[in-house]
């Protein structure tokens, strides 16, 4: 019958490791035969763990939304600078 219920969960903060997280748990579910469906907010460069998802399309979905104008659009230049 396979999975009834799916989950979500969310990765946030500064630094790294928030997308190598998501897809240490993709290849898990992917290995068990289920598929997984990734959004990354304010990120829309290639880079090495986006490419790897190419190869798994079968199991893995990666989709990129908006990018640091979409937060950022309504703070002043000063404003900016401390973020």
């Amino acid at each position: 019958m396979g999975l009834v219920k799916g989950y979500i969960q969310i990765y946030t903060g500064n630094g790294k490791g928030k997308t190598a997280a998501a897809l240490g748990q993709a290849l898990r579910v992917a290995g068990r035969g289920l598929k997984t469906f990734i959004v990354q907010f304010m990120k829309n460069s290639t880079y090495g763990e986006a490419k790897i998802t190419e190869l798994m399309c079968n199991w893995v979905t990666l989709e990129h939304y908006g990018n640091d104008f979409f937060v950022f659009s309504n703070l002043a230049a000063s404003e900016k600078d401390i973020c």
